[in-house]
């Protein structure tokens, strides 16, 4: 719309990663591709650095380790990728729905993301402190809000801030058919739309807001500091 208000902030200092978990390697059309580029769209269009990636590109070794390769696995590319993630501002989970689930790759990637929870940033708090998350899901079986909720539960128990409506979707009509923009399925679809936009701006506004204020506030959470033996006004009842 050319009489569309201008946005609040500026966004061009912030870094968005969307990780598409599509179980299709590079090179091969991907429906989840499709609806991460419409969210990724909206924020280039304000000059954030987003680049997308296909972890099932990436030999990422299962486990909880950040370096699997001191555990019995001869390779693991998830090292170099969890540098990629943590110079994002904004990371966006992409998956495909299958049997009502989010993908094996996406599951993969949650474990990995597990694996770097414990490490403290320089305040003392969880690493992934001052970054926001959202979802992204497509299929033709029933199951987004399901996908949203346990993808962006494991997001936020692991440190990242979920932004209003940060999760959005495409879902054709049950069982096989179409799925999103094949011959431009979805595209039509306001509600889809809307979520998405709707998404990538909270995203964006959040990751502003938490970049301008340094972060969460480093008190009563921080992780050392706990250790160290202070309680942040936590009572201590004397039990009888």
């Amino acid at each position: 719309m050319s009489d569309a208000p201008k946005p609040p902030a500026r966004y061009d200092d912030l870094r968005a990663l969307f990780l598409n978990c599509t179980l299709k390697r590079s090179g091969v059309d991907s429906h989840t591709d499709r609806l991460a580029r419409v969210a990724a769209g909206v924020m280039e269009a304000n000059g954030v650095d987003v680049e997308i990636l296909r972890p099932v590109d990436l030999d990422l070794a299962p486990g909880v380790q950040p370096d699997m390769t001191g555990h019995g696995f001869e390779r693991d590319d998830w090292p170099g990728l969890c540098r990629k993630v943590m110079a994002a501002d904004i990371l966006v989970l992409c998956t495909p729905i299958w049997l009502g689930e989010e993908s094996s790759v996406c599951r993969r990637v949650i474990e990995r993301l597990y694996a770097e929870s414990g490490k403290l940033n320089d305040k003392g708090q969880y690493i992934y402190y001052g970054r926001v998350g959202g979802c992204l899901v497509t299929g033709n079986e029933d199951g987004i809000k399901h996908c949203a909720m346990t993808m962006q539960y494991a997001m936020q128990h692991l440190g990242y801030t979920i932004p209003p409506q940060a999760d959005a979707g495409w879902i054709g009509e049950a069982g096989p058919g179409p799925s999103y923009g094949d011959d431009g399925a979805g595209f039509d679809n306001d509600f889809t739309q809307r979520n998405t936009t709707f998404m990538a701006w909270n995203l964006m506004h959040l990751a502003r807001l938490l970049k301008d204020a340094g972060g969460i506030p480093a008190h009563g959470n921080q992780r050392d500091k706990w250790d160290a033996g202070c309680r942040f006004d936590h009572p201590n009842p004397e039990y009888r």
